[in-house]
Parts: structure tokens; C-alpha cells; sequence
């Protein structure tokens, strides 16, 4: 994972590539790809494209090119304010990092991220292709709106959790691996070498957990004190 802040703009930027780009596939082919070929009478949808001039955009027909530049400029810059800062704290609220496996946090930031992004882009996308040559209506606009969230939540949670952050994931580590394994070698998360050690590190975590449960009960036994006290008063 991102440690500073120039690796998280990457990451996000990596993120973000590779989701317009399956966002693009999946609304041109998946969706709306048997409404292109009727309406054009093509037998492909890139035909149905360039035979109606590109795609539907803000009012006007843009080349496929415009329309991922577009989304991916939105995209990232809502990611970098607001998806992938929001996920991290969402998800610490629920998760500890320090203590929970590095896996189940990294999930948690995924499905807080899909939540965030999926309504939020989408409610960006029920301007940017709403069907403004037949008069701009708000509640046309809403109902666009929770369309295309229901088509594209499914979409993204899945695509998402198991495949495009495990790829984005391995991207990463190709290009920080210097840093990464730099990093590993300063925090000395190196995996035990012999029986011995695992032992150690099974003990130590006993430890660890078992003072985690005296702390509890010290804090349910002050807890409890305190509400006698206040129920004697």
C-alpha cells in the first residue's frame, strides 16, 4: 500500500486508468451495446459509433478518446479529494491497522472506496450523457442517476475486489519495489526462518492478546463502577 503522498496520487492514477477504461467497455458493449446496433442498423458497436459520429456526451457526439479523458480527469481528481481519503478513515473506524491483517484492511478500503465513487461518479455521469436534447428534467436526471447506480455498483464492487486492485496492487509493486522491499528490511517484517521462531512469534502474539483482554476488563470494571456510582446518586 501507498505510504506518502506522490505513491498515492500514482496508485490512484493506476487505479483510475484501468477503471474508465473497463467503465467505457462495460457501458458501450455490456449495456448499451444491442441500443447502439439497432439505432445505427450496424452489426458492431464500434460501427454503430462512428456511423452516429462517437458517443453522446454534454449535449454534443464526442470520439471515445474525449469521453475517457474526460471521465478520467473526473475520476482521478474526486479519488484523490475524496474517495481514497474517506475510504482510509471510514475503514480505520471499523478496522485497525496495526492489529488486523493487512488483507481484511485493504478489503475494507475497497468497499468503502466503492461506495463512495460508484453513486458519485455515476451522479457525475447522469449529467455528463443525459439526454439534454429532450429538455432538462430534474427528476429524469435522478432517475438516470439510480439507474446507472444500479447497473454499475454490482459491476464495480466485483471488478474491483478481484480483479482490478489485485492488478493495480501488482502494478504498484513493480514500480515501488525498491522502496517496498527498503521498507521491509527498516520495519523488519521478515518472515520467521525456522520452527523456533514461529513459536516465539505465536507466544508474543498470546501475550499480546491476552493483555488486550485485561485492558477490557479494566475498562468493563470502570465502566461498571461508574454506573453504580451514578445509579447510587
Amino acid at each position: 500500500m501507498p505510504r506518502n503522498q506522490f505513491q498515492r496520487m500514482v496508485y490512484a492514477f493506476i487505479t483510475v486508468v484501468i477503471t474508465v477504461h473497463a467503465y467505457v467497455f462495460y457501458s458501450l458493449y455490456v449495456i448499451n451495446g444491442n441500443t447502439l446496433m439497432e439505432i445505427n442498423q450496424t452489426t458492431g458497436v464500434i460501427a454503430a459509433l462512428n456511423k452516429q459520429g462517437g458517443i453522446y456526451m454534454c449535449g454534443t457526439y464526442l470520439p471515445v478518446w474525449a469521453c475517457i479523458l474526460i471521465e478520467f480527469c473526473l475520476a482521478y481528481l474526486l479519488e484523490n479529494l475524496v474517495g481514497s481519503p474517506a475510504s482510509f478513515k471510514l475503514a480505520s473506524r471499523i478496522f485497525n491497522p496495526a492489529k488486523n491483517h493487512p488483507m481484511i484492511f485493504e478489503t475494507a478500503i475497497i468497499c468503502a472506496t466503492v461506495g463512495i465513487m460508484c453513486p458519485a461518479m455515476s451522479f457525475i455521469a447522469a449529467f455528463l450523457y443525459y439526454p439534454y436534447y429532450m429538455g432538462f428534467h430534474v427528476f429524469t436526471l435522478l432517475a438516470n442517476w439510480l439507474k446507472l447506480i444500479c447497473f454499475n455498483f454490482p459491476f464495480a464492487f466485483f471488478t474491483q475486489l478481484f480483479f482490478i486492485q489485485p492488478a493495480v496492487r501488482v502494478i504498484f509493486k513493480m514500480l515501488f519495489r525498491k522502496e517496498i522491499r527498503k521498507r521491509e528490511q527498516q520495519e523488519g517484517n521478515l518472515q520467521p526462518e525456522n520452527e523456533q521462531e514461529v513459536i516465539l512469534d505465536i507466544f508474543k502474539r498470546m501475550d499480546e492478546i491476552q493483555e488486550e483482554i485485561a485492558h477490557e476488563h479494566r475498562r468493563r470494571k470502570a465502566l461498571e463502577e461508574d454506573v453504580h456510582r451514578i445509579a447510587s446518586q
